[in-house]
């Protein structure tokens, strides 16, 4: 895929630039947690906005007339990226575990009897023509992906590999809710594991919609190819702002 192509050449300058200075690193690093917050939010219905998003991250702050789910989605949004980023350090394998963990934090203090557990009834997506799988195989669904994963890690490329999970993953859509900040989370595992920043999928009308158009896309015809494409453009977009802030 054509879009491969510029990854692996912004990725090989990104690696031969490393390690980068610290400072420039850590104020990145900074924004990018917000800016990946804010957005993966946003894209679920959240109304904080991006100031809002870093006050409450940075300063600790409530704000007013914004409701108390919201805060705890920055809040928990924020715990699950320290632990996955807690995962990628200690080489631990993307696993059921890994998952259940990180889907508990982003649901805990919101719906405590769902966190981290497998939905018991079926779900529809509103706006999506796609039925996903009855509750009964979601257990065995997931087992298939996690194999798949298995499988494919060392075949794919990571971006491919990452794009794939993530579809797959809210194709089985196996949690009653927060299905796609899971898959966004687990999808960045994949793309930190193999040495990229993360993937950042933009909130605003025009990228959000093409990305739930190429999801939908992906599940009623088999056409996965325009959602890889859309992450390796987000994978490509970080890249190019690490370059910029060390150069």
């Amino acid at each position: 895929m054509e879009g491969f192509y510029h990854v692996d050449q912004l990725k090989a300058e990104f690696d031969r630039l490393l390690p980068f200075p610290i400072a420039a690193f850590n104020n990145l690093k900074k924004a990018e947690r917000v800016e990946w917050i804010y957005n993966s939010n946003a894209i679920e219905g959240n109304t904080l906005s991006l100031i809002e998003t870093k006050v409450i991250l940075e300063e600790g702050l409530a704000i007013g007339g914004k409701r108390l789910k919201e805060h705890f989605e920055v809040i928990n949004h924020s715990e699950a990226i320290s632990y996955i980023e807690d995962q990628v350090t200690r080489t631990e394998l993307l696993d059921e575990r890994t998952l259940k963990i990180t889907h508990h934090l982003i649901l805990k203090n919101i719906e405590d009897e769902n966190a981290g557990i497998y939905r018991s009834i079926n779900v529809r997506i509103s706006g999506s023509q796609h039925e996903q799988p009855h509750f009964f195989q979601v257990d065995n669904e997931m087992k298939n992906l996690f194999a798949w994963y298995e499988n494919q890690k060392e075949h794919l490329h990571p971006v491919e590999l990452a794009a794939l999970f993530h579809f797959n993953f809210v194709y089985i859509h196996p949690f009653t809710d927060g299905n796609g900040r899971t898959a966004r989370l687990l999808m960045n595992l994949i793309l930190m594991s193999h040495g990229f920043p993360p993937a950042i999928v933009k909130a605003g009308n025009e990228q959000r919609l093409h990305y739930y158009e190429t999801l939908e896309l992906a599940s009623l015809r088999n056409d996965v190819q325009p959602f890889v494409g859309l992450i390796a453009g987000c994978v490509q977009e970080s890249l190019t702002n690490y370059l910029k802030a060390v150069r």
